[in-house]
């Protein structure tokens, strides 16, 4: 099974290159924040909890999120691995997430992170949100989000060195270029995976 942590920081392109990852490899993507934007959508106690959480640019709490990653795997059970977008981004949930799979007798198989320069990030969300109308994407809550990505997201890329599945991928350039280094990755993990 290959299950993929998909990293960066906000206007990074970690949707976009998760489901052209998803198409090529036939995983599950499990985006949590498209997960919470449909709670939201319909309202529910999840949504609400998470629309008050996010506008202000904070995360929701570990527990619930390992509960609702569950829940979104238990979907699938004939699945050949599973897109992680958007979580982990603190080391306890790294740790979480490793408990909640070691449960299941799999693994992360590797830990993409797609690095692109802080100005670049922020002229992308700015463009995205004229276009999205996503309520996070204006320029005070983007500060606010690549703050806490830098002070509380950072470490896990540490986390997954130790552990060496780290795997840092240039995000700058096209579309196709960039998922081009992201297959390299890939492939040489699965070489790798035949091999062992």
């Amino acid at each position: 099974m290959l299950n993929v942590v998909i990293f960066g920081a906000p206007g990074s392109g970690k949707g976009t290159q998760s489901e052209l990852i998803e198409k090529k490899y036939g995983l599950v993507h499990l985006s949590t924040g498209d997960i919470l934007r449909a709670e939201i959508a319909r309202g529910t106690d999840i949504g609400k909890l998470a629309d008050g959480l996010i506008s202000k640019g904070q995360f929701i709490p570990d527990d619930l999120m390992i509960d609702i990653l569950n829940g979104q795997i238990d979907q699938y059970p004939t699945a050949k691995g599973f897109i992680f977008d958007g979580f982990p981004r603190t080391v306890p949930q790294a740790d979480a997430l490793d408990s909640m799979l070691k449960r299941r007798n799999i693994r992360v198989s590797i830990m993409l992170n797609i690095d692109v320069d802080t100005n670049e990030l922020v002229k992308r969300l700015i463009n995205r949100g004229k276009t999205s109308g996503r309520s996070d994407d204006n320029l005070q809550t983007i500060h606010q989000r690549i703050q806490v990505y830098e002070t509380k997201t950072l470490p896990v890329i540490q986390f997954y060195d130790r552990q060496h599945k780290h795997h840092r991928i240039q995000g700058t350039g096209t579309m196709e270029e960039v998922f081009e280094r992201i297959c390299k990755e890939i492939d040489s993990v699965i070489s790798y995976s035949v091999i062992w």
